[in-house]
């Protein structure tokens, strides 16, 4: 399963359309809307969650997306691991669903793949020691999305 979130940005004469619902029928992917701000005939702002049974799917639903208008930014593309504070405690490994954060045995290290990485950040919140950290770019911030 291919999980990645997006921030989409809205055109006015969208905001109507039922997208959602193509991307579920026509393209097989599963969504969880995390935030939004949508009015008829406004600009909108929308954080989805989408799910695909491949990236391909995925692809094309997001293609389907762009040709309708809306702007798609990949939220949360970068989570890191700062080695220096990391003892290798596990935790991260329990609610890394993707598999980006595993445990390699014999060794039993944590092994962060970020390749994997969907960016949801459920890792960065139960790090004991604040390894794990979130960079949505240097001039981004997730407040600013909902600016409309």
């Amino acid at each position: 399963m291919f999980t990645q979130i997006y921030l989409l940005r809205f055109p006015k004469d969208t905001s109507d359309q039922p997208f959602v619902y193509r991307l579920v029928k026509e393209y097989d992917i599963e969504f969880n809307i995390l935030k939004a701000d949508i009015l008829l005939q406004r600009e909108g702002v929308m954080i989805i969650e989408l799910k695909g049974s491949s990236k391909s799917n995925v692809k094309a639903g997001l293609d389907y997306l762009r040709k309708m208008g809306i702007k798609i930014e990949r939220l949360a593309a970068r989570i890191r691991r700062d080695d220096g504070k990391c003892f290798q405690c596990g935790a991260c490994t329990a609610v890394c669903t993707p598999g980006a954060l595993y445990i390699k045995r014999p060794e039993m290290e944590v092994i962060f793949d970020a390749e994997k990485c969907t960016g949801c950040s459920l890792c960065v919140s139960l790090c004991p020691v604040r390894a794990m950290e979130v960079s949505l770019g240097e001039d981004w911030v997730l407040f600013e999305a909902f600016k409309v």
